[in-house]
């Protein structure tokens, strides 16, 4: 018999059997829906299924889900807040997410979530890194579309702007 977990998901409360091997990343996409987590390397070696595990990012492919039992998970889909400012089409964006379309850190996309998830830990525990902390802080996030110099500029700008 499968067990059963209860983890809060974006603000919301889950509750879903689970097969006991089955990683947090598997649990996101596939149970929930939630594809905003990007399905990388499988390893822990790329940073495109970062969330946030009680605030800290973690490779979901490497944990299992019965270890968020009980616990709150952040994914891309969660990052806006309600309190911001609506945009013209409704949606809501976080400042970061807002830096990095301005500053063009968005190329293929397929690192962004990630990208976005391990600044947004830096920034609620760090509100003016430094530019070393900000590359130290996304190191383990692989883009190959860009120098990260638009990554880091724009994380610099959105800290700026929550200052």
């Amino acid at each position: 018999m499968s067990p059963s977990i209860a983890f809060r998901v974006n603000g919301e409360w889950e509750q879903l059997t689970v097969e006991p091997q089955h990683t947090l990343l598997e649990v996101l996409r596939e149970d929930l829906g939630l594809t905003g987590t990007k399905n990388g390397c499988e390893r822990g070696e790329c940073g495109a299924c970062t969330v946030l595990l009680d605030g800290q990012p973690v490779n979901s492919c490497l944990v299992l889900a019965l270890e968020v039992n009980g616990h709150e998970v952040t994914t891309i889909e969660g990052l806006a807040h309600p309190s911001q400012p609506p945009l013209s089409g409704g949606e809501q964006l976080d400042p970061l997410q807002e830096a990095f379309i301005e500053h063009g850190a968005v190329q293929c996309g397929f690192c962004t979530p990630g990208m976005l998830l391990s600044a947004r830990a830096l920034l609620d525990r760090n509100p003016r890194p430094t530019e070393q902390q900000i590359r130290q802080a996304i190191a383990g996030n692989l883009c190959r579309c860009t120098g990260y110099a638009a990554i880091v500029k724009a994380i610099q700008d959105a800290a700026a702007r929550e200052a």
